[in-house]
Protein backbone atom coordinates (compact mmCIF):
# COMPACT_ATOMS: atom_id res chain seq x y z
CA UNK A 1 0.00 0.00 0.00
CA UNK A 2 1.41 3.05 -1.13
CA UNK A 3 1.45 5.94 1.81
CA UNK A 4 -1.24 7.35 3.92
CA UNK A 5 -1.58 10.95 3.48
CA UNK A 6 -3.86 13.65 5.22
CA UNK A 7 -4.96 16.67 3.83
CA UNK A 8 -6.43 14.74 1.10
CA UNK A 9 -7.22 15.91 -2.45
CA UNK A 10 -9.98 17.81 -2.96
CA UNK A 11 -12.11 15.22 -5.03
CA UNK A 12 -11.45 12.35 -2.43
CA UNK A 13 -9.03 10.60 -4.94
CA UNK A 14 -6.51 9.40 -2.80
CA UNK A 15 -3.66 10.24 -5.30
CA UNK A 16 -0.60 7.86 -4.49
CA UNK A 17 3.10 9.34 -4.12
CA UNK A 18 6.07 8.16 -6.74
CA UNK A 19 5.70 6.29 -9.61
CA UNK A 20 2.74 4.53 -10.96
CA UNK A 21 -0.63 5.79 -11.31
CA UNK A 22 -1.42 9.42 -9.58
CA UNK A 23 -4.73 10.06 -11.03
CA UNK A 24 -8.06 10.97 -9.13
CA UNK A 25 -9.99 7.83 -8.05
CA UNK A 26 -13.94 8.46 -8.03
CA UNK A 27 -15.22 7.91 -5.00
CA UNK A 28 -18.75 8.98 -3.21
CA UNK A 29 -18.17 11.49 -0.15
CA UNK A 30 -19.85 10.98 2.86
CA UNK A 31 -23.88 11.46 2.98
CA UNK A 32 -24.27 14.81 4.77
CA UNK A 33 -25.33 14.29 8.76
CA UNK A 34 -29.04 14.63 9.45
CA UNK A 35 -30.63 17.18 11.64
CA UNK A 36 -30.56 16.07 15.56
CA UNK A 37 -32.36 17.45 18.28
CA UNK A 38 -31.64 18.15 22.05
CA UNK A 39 -33.52 16.26 24.66
CA UNK A 40 -33.77 16.82 28.14
CA UNK A 41 -33.23 13.67 30.75
CA UNK A 42 -34.62 13.26 33.96
CA UNK A 43 -31.51 13.00 35.08
CA UNK A 44 -30.60 16.66 33.91
CA UNK A 45 -28.08 15.65 30.73
CA UNK A 46 -29.61 17.22 27.71
CA UNK A 47 -28.43 14.29 24.83
CA UNK A 48 -28.47 14.63 21.04
CA UNK A 49 -30.53 12.05 19.51
CA UNK A 50 -31.82 11.18 16.10
CA UNK A 51 -34.78 9.24 15.40
CA UNK A 52 -35.51 7.77 11.91
CA UNK A 53 -38.37 5.04 10.40
CA UNK A 54 -41.71 4.68 11.96
CA UNK A 55 -43.89 2.28 13.67
CA UNK A 56 -43.23 -0.25 16.26
CA UNK A 57 -41.05 -1.73 17.76
CA UNK A 58 -38.61 0.64 18.44
CA UNK A 59 -34.99 -0.17 19.31
CA UNK A 60 -32.30 2.46 21.05
CA UNK A 61 -28.88 2.29 19.42
CA UNK A 62 -26.24 3.07 21.79
CA UNK A 63 -22.61 3.87 19.72
CA UNK A 64 -18.97 3.36 20.88
CA UNK A 65 -16.63 5.42 22.83
CA UNK A 66 -15.48 9.05 20.20
CA UNK A 67 -18.06 7.30 17.81
CA UNK A 68 -21.79 8.46 17.51
CA UNK A 69 -24.98 8.94 15.71
CA UNK A 70 -23.06 8.97 11.96
CA UNK A 71 -21.15 5.57 12.49
CA UNK A 72 -23.89 3.74 14.65
CA UNK A 73 -26.58 4.64 11.89
CA UNK A 74 -25.88 1.54 9.20
CA UNK A 75 -26.38 -1.35 12.16
CA UNK A 76 -29.79 -0.03 12.08
CA UNK A 77 -30.45 0.06 8.25
CA UNK A 78 -32.13 -3.19 7.91
CA UNK A 79 -33.96 -2.77 11.03
CA UNK A 80 -37.98 -2.68 10.90
CA UNK A 81 -39.85 0.23 13.14
CA UNK A 82 -38.61 3.44 14.76
CA UNK A 83 -34.64 3.63 15.26
CA UNK A 84 -33.27 5.87 18.42
CA UNK A 85 -30.23 7.18 17.70
CA UNK A 86 -28.35 9.66 20.10
CA UNK A 87 -24.52 10.41 22.07
CA UNK A 88 -23.21 9.51 25.22
CA UNK A 89 -22.33 12.49 27.71
CA UNK A 90 -19.29 13.92 26.01
CA UNK A 91 -20.29 13.53 22.63
CA UNK A 92 -21.23 15.17 19.47
CA UNK A 93 -23.76 18.16 20.99
CA UNK A 94 -24.61 15.97 24.07
CA UNK A 95 -23.87 17.87 27.15
CA UNK A 96 -20.49 16.72 29.56
CA UNK A 97 -21.13 17.28 32.94
CA UNK A 98 -18.43 17.51 35.57
CA UNK A 99 -16.73 13.94 35.75
CA UNK A 100 -15.12 11.52 36.70
CA UNK A 101 -18.09 9.58 35.20
CA UNK A 102 -19.01 5.77 35.42
CA UNK A 103 -20.53 2.70 33.41
CA UNK A 104 -23.61 3.58 35.51
CA UNK A 105 -23.90 7.14 34.39
CA UNK A 106 -23.82 5.91 30.98
CA UNK A 107 -26.84 3.49 31.89
CA UNK A 108 -28.48 6.34 33.09
CA UNK A 109 -28.15 8.16 29.52
CA UNK A 110 -28.69 5.05 27.62
CA UNK A 111 -32.01 4.28 30.15
CA UNK A 112 -33.16 7.59 29.51
CA UNK A 113 -33.20 8.02 25.89
CA UNK A 114 -34.81 4.42 25.62
CA UNK A 115 -37.42 5.34 27.99
CA UNK A 116 -37.95 8.72 26.44
CA UNK A 117 -38.58 6.99 22.72
CA UNK A 118 -40.22 3.75 24.36
CA UNK A 119 -37.86 1.77 23.39
CA UNK A 120 -38.00 -2.20 23.83
CA UNK A 121 -34.86 -3.32 22.00
CA UNK A 122 -31.56 -2.37 22.32
CA UNK A 123 -27.77 -2.18 20.43
CA UNK A 124 -25.07 -1.70 21.95
CA UNK A 125 -21.85 -1.10 20.06
CA UNK A 126 -18.29 -1.50 22.33
CA UNK A 127 -18.38 1.59 25.04
CA UNK A 128 -22.42 1.38 24.03
CA UNK A 129 -22.83 -2.52 25.21
CA UNK A 130 -20.65 -1.77 28.34
CA UNK A 131 -23.25 0.43 29.19
CA UNK A 132 -26.34 -1.62 28.15
CA UNK A 133 -24.74 -4.56 30.17
CA UNK A 134 -24.39 -1.97 33.18
CA UNK A 135 -28.36 -1.06 32.41
CA UNK A 136 -29.19 -4.64 32.38
CA UNK A 137 -27.33 -5.62 35.51
CA UNK A 138 -30.05 -2.73 37.01
CA UNK A 139 -33.16 -3.81 35.44
CA UNK A 140 -32.77 -7.33 33.76
CA UNK A 141 -36.19 -7.04 32.10
CA UNK A 142 -36.08 -3.56 30.64
CA UNK A 143 -35.66 -5.14 26.55
CA UNK A 144 -37.20 -7.67 25.18
CA UNK A 145 -34.35 -8.10 22.21
CA UNK A 146 -30.35 -7.36 23.12
CA UNK A 147 -27.69 -7.06 21.00
CA UNK A 148 -23.72 -6.23 21.38
CA UNK A 149 -21.46 -5.70 18.87
CA UNK A 150 -17.87 -5.70 20.05
CA UNK A 151 -17.98 -5.93 23.28
CA UNK A 152 -14.66 -4.59 25.20
CA UNK A 153 -15.08 -5.01 28.87
CA UNK A 154 -17.15 -6.98 31.56
CA UNK A 155 -15.96 -7.12 35.02
CA UNK A 156 -12.39 -7.34 34.15
CA UNK A 157 -10.81 -3.88 33.30
CA UNK A 158 -9.59 -3.76 29.90
CA UNK A 159 -5.67 -3.85 28.63
CA UNK A 160 -3.22 -0.86 27.88
CA UNK A 161 -3.61 -0.82 24.49
CA UNK A 162 -7.34 0.70 25.38
CA UNK A 163 -6.49 3.16 27.35
CA UNK A 164 -3.67 4.15 25.28
CA UNK A 165 -6.30 4.65 22.45
CA UNK A 166 -8.83 6.34 24.10
CA UNK A 167 -5.71 8.74 25.62
CA UNK A 168 -4.75 9.14 22.16
CA UNK A 169 -7.59 9.70 20.80
CA UNK A 170 -8.23 12.74 23.33
CA UNK A 171 -5.05 14.64 23.07
CA UNK A 172 -5.33 14.47 19.38
CA UNK A 173 -9.00 16.11 19.04
CA UNK A 174 -7.15 18.22 21.83
CA UNK A 175 -4.57 19.66 19.41
CA UNK A 176 -7.31 20.46 17.46
CA UNK A 177 -5.22 19.56 14.18
CA UNK A 178 -6.26 17.92 11.32
CA UNK A 179 -3.46 15.87 10.58
CA UNK A 180 -3.09 14.30 14.13
CA UNK A 181 -6.85 13.50 14.51
CA UNK A 182 -6.54 12.02 11.13
CA UNK A 183 -3.34 9.88 12.30
CA UNK A 184 -5.56 8.29 15.20
CA UNK A 185 -8.34 7.95 13.38
CA UNK A 186 -6.56 5.86 10.47
CA UNK A 187 -6.56 3.39 13.33
CA UNK A 188 -9.64 2.21 12.86
CA UNK A 189 -9.47 1.44 9.44
CA UNK A 190 -8.03 -2.09 7.99
CA UNK A 191 -4.80 -1.43 6.31
CA UNK A 192 -6.56 -2.59 2.94
CA UNK A 193 -9.24 -0.15 3.31
CA UNK A 194 -7.08 3.40 4.42
CA UNK A 195 -5.78 4.28 0.69
CA UNK A 196 -9.13 3.98 -0.71
CA UNK A 197 -12.24 5.95 -1.99
CA UNK A 198 -14.65 4.36 0.82
CA UNK A 199 -11.77 4.59 3.65
CA UNK A 200 -11.14 8.51 2.46
CA UNK A 201 -15.23 9.31 2.91
CA UNK A 202 -14.79 7.42 6.57
CA UNK A 203 -12.41 9.32 7.31
CA UNK A 204 -13.46 13.00 6.32
CA UNK A 205 -16.70 12.36 8.23
CA UNK A 206 -15.08 11.13 11.83
CA UNK A 207 -13.05 14.22 11.29
CA UNK A 208 -15.92 16.51 10.44
CA UNK A 209 -17.58 15.52 13.18
CA UNK A 210 -14.48 15.19 15.69
CA UNK A 211 -13.22 18.70 14.96
CA UNK A 212 -16.51 20.34 15.30
CA UNK A 213 -18.03 18.55 18.41
CA UNK A 214 -14.67 17.34 20.54
CA UNK A 215 -14.34 14.69 22.98
CA UNK A 216 -14.31 15.23 26.67
CA UNK A 217 -12.03 14.95 28.71
CA UNK A 218 -13.89 12.74 31.25
CA UNK A 219 -14.15 10.10 29.21
CA UNK A 220 -10.47 9.01 29.93
CA UNK A 221 -11.51 7.80 33.47
CA UNK A 222 -13.27 4.88 31.84
CA UNK A 223 -10.71 2.73 30.23
CA UNK A 224 -9.86 1.75 33.89
CA UNK A 225 -13.54 1.16 34.73
CA UNK A 226 -16.08 -1.96 34.19
CA UNK A 227 -19.70 -2.05 33.85
CA UNK A 228 -20.29 -5.37 35.73
CA UNK A 229 -19.01 -6.39 39.15
CA UNK A 230 -19.34 -10.17 38.12
CA UNK A 231 -20.96 -11.80 35.14
CA UNK A 232 -23.44 -13.41 37.56
CA UNK A 233 -24.96 -9.97 37.40
CA UNK A 234 -26.73 -11.12 34.39
CA UNK A 235 -28.02 -13.78 35.15
CA UNK A 236 -31.70 -12.52 35.10
CA UNK A 237 -31.60 -11.34 31.78
CA UNK A 238 -33.73 -13.62 29.77
CA UNK A 239 -34.20 -11.33 26.54
CA UNK A 240 -32.71 -13.50 23.25
CA UNK A 241 -29.63 -11.63 22.73
CA UNK A 242 -27.24 -12.14 19.85
CA UNK A 243 -23.52 -11.28 20.96
CA UNK A 244 -21.09 -10.43 17.23
CA UNK A 245 -17.26 -10.22 17.75
CA UNK A 246 -14.09 -10.35 15.59
CA UNK A 247 -10.85 -12.60 15.67
CA UNK A 248 -7.90 -10.40 15.73
CA UNK A 249 -9.52 -7.48 17.11
CA UNK A 250 -6.81 -6.40 19.87
CA UNK A 251 -9.14 -3.77 21.59
CA UNK A 252 -12.79 -6.10 21.61
CA UNK A 253 -11.30 -9.67 22.32
CA UNK A 254 -13.30 -12.41 21.31
CA UNK A 255 -12.97 -13.94 24.87
CA UNK A 256 -15.16 -11.00 26.08
CA UNK A 257 -17.71 -12.14 23.87
CA UNK A 258 -17.64 -15.52 24.80
CA UNK A 259 -18.03 -14.41 28.64
CA UNK A 260 -20.90 -12.15 27.60
CA UNK A 261 -22.59 -14.78 25.59
CA UNK A 262 -22.60 -17.55 28.24
CA UNK A 263 -23.30 -15.14 31.18
CA UNK A 264 -26.69 -14.21 29.54
CA UNK A 265 -29.10 -17.00 29.50
CA UNK A 266 -30.89 -16.86 25.52
CA UNK A 267 -27.83 -15.84 23.87
CA UNK A 268 -26.67 -16.21 20.63
CA UNK A 269 -22.74 -15.67 19.61
CA UNK A 270 -21.11 -15.21 16.00
CA UNK A 271 -17.20 -14.53 15.60
CA UNK A 272 -16.09 -13.37 12.48
CA UNK A 273 -12.69 -14.84 11.03
CA UNK A 274 -10.87 -11.25 10.69
CA UNK A 275 -10.35 -8.53 11.39
CA UNK A 276 -12.35 -5.33 9.65
CA UNK A 277 -16.08 -6.90 9.88
CA UNK A 278 -17.59 -3.39 9.15
CA UNK A 279 -15.32 -3.32 6.08
CA UNK A 280 -15.14 -7.28 5.08
CA UNK A 281 -18.59 -8.29 5.73
CA UNK A 282 -20.94 -5.32 5.94
CA UNK A 283 -23.95 -6.88 4.36
CA UNK A 284 -23.58 -10.30 6.04
CA UNK A 285 -23.35 -8.04 9.28
CA UNK A 286 -26.70 -5.79 8.80
CA UNK A 287 -28.06 -8.80 7.77
CA UNK A 288 -27.29 -10.68 10.73
CA UNK A 289 -28.67 -7.63 13.09
CA UNK A 290 -31.40 -6.93 11.04
CA UNK A 291 -32.64 -10.74 11.00
CA UNK A 292 -32.28 -10.98 14.57
CA UNK A 293 -34.50 -8.08 15.76
CA UNK A 294 -36.95 -8.17 12.53
CA UNK A 295 -37.74 -12.46 13.71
Amino acid sequence: MRGFRWPPPPDSGPRTWGPGPGGPRTGRPALPEPDTDLVATPHGVQLERLITGTGDPVTVFAHGLGNGIATTRPFGSGVTGRKVFFQFRGHGRSEAPDGPWTYSDLARDLRAVADLGGASRAFGASLGAGALCRLLAESPDRFEKLVFFLPAVLDQPRGPAAGDRITDLLEAVESGDASVVADVVTLELPAAVRNTPAGWAYLRQRLDQLLRDGLAGSLASLADQTPLRATSDLAAVTAPALVIANAGDELHPVDVAERLAAALPQATLHVYDRPGVLWSERTDLRDRIAGFLNE
